[in-house]
């Protein structure tokens, strides 16, 4: 375990793709913030990681809210730099057009979009300052494209690649890298397991190659951090192999 002398803040962690992103990062010496809605849930990661010998902070974190998001990545700035910021919030969610309801559209565009700028921002905030800095987005297929059903969510994730590409395209020259990964592809999570099922039958887990394991996630998010400042990504669009598209 590498001394711990710098932060990464990792808002939205949870039992999958957060928690991966989490334990990388302390397992190559990161001091860990990690926020989620209920930060009770934290606990089982907050166990692993210290049983590794690493360190993390944990606690529930609203991030539609300023204050809150402010608060937190202020608290891990003055426990060491904050050297990375990763908005990992999600908010997928399906609703035929005439079922989407005005609470549903404006709470998923609060989720994965207006929190997605605060968080952005907020670390901006903090990283210019010392001319350095890292700050990554969670994108998905709905980045990209509507598909049926999903005109909330791909709003949200089409206005969180808006607001990356223009703090890419600013904060770049200063020397702090902004790049949006896009998931396109089922994560490895219970919950996508039953969909699967629900949707293509029993047989619709057969190849195991379709769906992404969340620790593959939390690799492309360190070899991001590991670019050369000459080389930067702006946007990585990652997919299991068996994958097509």
């Amino acid at each position: 375990m590498q001394k711990r002398n710098k932060t990464v803040a990792v808002i939205g962690a949870g039992d999958f793709i957060g928690g991966e992103i989490a334990k990388k990062f302390a397992s190559e010496g990161f001091t860990v913030f990690a926020g989620r809605r209920n930060g009770d849930k934290l606990a089982p990661l907050v166990k692993e990681i210290e049983a590794a010998g690493g360190e993390i902070h944990a606690r529930s974190l609203d991030a539609r809210k300023e204050e809150e998001i402010t608060a937190f990545l202020n608290d891990a700035d003055k426990h060491a730099p904050l050297e990375v910021c990763i908005f990992n919030i999600g908010a997928n969610v399906n609703f035929p057009i005439l079922e989407t309801t005005e609470r549903v559209f404006r709470k998923v565009w609060e989720m994965a979009c207006y929190s997605g700028f605060l968080a952005g921002r907020e670390a901006a905030r903090l990283m210019t300052a010392r001319g350095e800095g890292n700050i990554f987005f969670t994108g998905a297929t709905a980045s990209l494209r509507g598909g049926s059903g999903y005109a909330a969510f791909a709003s949200a994730k089409f206005g969180l690649r808006a607001v990356a590409q223009a703090m890419a395209r600013e904060l770049g020259p200063k020397n702090i890298h902004v790049a949006h990964l896009i998931i396109d592809s089922g994560v490895d999570t219970e919950w996508v397991r039953q969909r699967r099922i629900e949707a293509l039958g029993p047989n619709a887990l057969d190849n195991p190659d379709l769906l992404m394991p969340p620790a593959s996630v939390a690799a492309s998010y360190w070899q991001l951090y590991q670019q050369p400042k000459s080389a930067w990504t702006f946007e990585l669009e990652i997919r299991p192999f068996g994958e097509k598209w």
